[in-house]
């Protein structure tokens, strides 16, 4: 299965405000949307579940089948699973013949996959705004990855879009 981490942050590394709030680009959101919706799925951790689910964002990228890796007991359902580890999540869409997982946080979620090796792939929108606190891509955590550069394309006039590899 092949792993793909996709992310939206600022020029200095935050994916959210502290309060959880995405002020991205409507370039940057169609993106992330096309992406889901060719995986068809989404792996994400708990307080993004109920930020997405509170804006109905899960109706705008096509319903896609639902991860949420989370230690608490949240409702199952056809369209959502709750894994309590990252390699549960995976075996949950394997299981289910998915042949792409989409990670897409946030910071501690994206940290327990990359201390786990199970990334293949990174996106990063970099979008054109600075935070002074927030959320970070990574929270604090031990690891260390070397990556190598896909490709960069423009979003919009002052946004960009980075891929990476991870090298395993």
């Amino acid at each position: 299965m092949h792993v793909t981490l996709y992310m939206a942050q600022t020029v200095n590394g935050y994916i959210a405000r502290e309060n959880g709030e995405t002020p991205w680009s409507d370039e940057e959101w169609l993106s992330f949307f096309k992406f889901v919706k060719d995986a068809k799925n989404i792996i994400i951790g708990k307080n993004t579940y109920k930020i997405m689910k509170a804006d109905d964002e899960f109706s705008k990228i096509g319903d896609p089948f639902i991860v949420v890796v989370s230690k608490e007991n949240l409702v199952h359902g056809s369209n959502l699973a709750v894994a309590k580890s990252p390699k549960e999540a995976l075996r949950i869409l394997i299981k289910k013949n998915f042949a792409k997982a989409l990670v897409a946080g946030g910071g501690v979620l994206n940290s327990s996959f990359m201390k786990e090796n199970l990334i293949d792939e990174i996106i990063l929108d970099i979008e054109p705004l600075l935070f002074g606190k927030g959320i970070r891509l990574f929270s604090d955590a031990s690891f260390e990855t070397r990556l190598s550069l896909i490709g960069v394309r423009k979003l919009s006039e002052d946004a960009l879009q980075l891929r990476y590899r991870v090298l395993k």
